[in-house]
């Protein structure tokens, strides 16, 4: 049977219960929710008491387009070369290793409107006894990347139907600034690239999460989706 949300919550809770710092991740292709689940276990378990889980997202370590620019890669802004893995791994080990030891550990964020990376932006309390930290390249085995997964207790990967996975992203584009036909090109071009990477790490994963569990009991059901956006003509797409 797939879990349920109630389900994740005991496994969550179980981490946090350890006596040392706990770091969880989600991975996934982009658009399969890793975000929206990460942010309700965080809520749910964080409304057991006082707020000692904290949500550390991947996507801060994104390198800024002035430096995507000067490598060339911001028409594949997205991709593992287009982020600091080396650096997300040192966040990660400083995470376990400091374990309450020293002061408020500071992680960046990652501003969507500018979709820019925001250092500074995420606080990582003392106490904090479970750090849920979600991203498309947790389970990648190449690269600085795989320092990433022996530094994590367990990674979760979230799972959607391929169909509602690209209507995610083509509205998360839209919402954006992208106009349809560039954000249709993107998703079926550079996001889908990517995803056929993180569907291949899969297999690493401790608990693959279907679509559905990260929805707490009570919660209104998500609003139906329209139709599968058709490919357009090809075009060059800048960013």
């Amino acid at each position: 049977m797939p879990p349920t949300f109630d389900d994740l919550l005991v496994r969550a809770r179980a981490l946090a219960g350890r006596r040392r710092r706990a770091l969880l991740g989600i991975a996934g292709s982009p658009g399969a929710g890793k975000s929206t689940l990460a942010g309700q276990l965080v809520a749910a378990l964080n409304g057991d008491g006082p707020n000692r889980v904290a949500q550390v997202p991947m996507d801060g370590f994104h390198l800024a387009d002035a430096e995507l620019d000067r490598l060339g890669r911001r028409g594949r802004k997205g991709a593992p070369d287009t982020f600091d893995a080396a650096g997300y791994v040192a966040l990660l080990r400083r995470l376990r290793e400091e374990d309450g030891s020293g002061g408020t550990v500071y992680a960046p964020g990652f501003e969507r409107d500018l979709e820019q990376p925001l250092a500074g932006a995420v606080p990582v309390e003392p106490d904090a006894r479970l750090v849920v930290t979600e991203g498309n390249y947790l389970l990648l085995a190449t690269g600085a990347w795989a320092g990433v997964r022996p530094l994590l207790d367990e990674v979760w990967f979230c799972e959607v139907p391929e169909e509602e996975r690209v209507r995610r992203l083509v509205a998360r584009h839209e919402r954006f600034g992208k106009v349809h036909e560039e954000a249709v090109a993107w998703v079926r071009g550079t996001d889908q690239r990517n995803a056929d990477l993180v569907a291949g790490t899969r297999e690493r994963a401790d608990l693959v999460v279907p679509q559905g569990a990260w929805q707490p009991p009570g919660a209104l059901p998500a609003p139906a989706a329209g139709p599968v956006p058709k490919d357009p003509a090809p075009t060059r797409v800048e960013r």
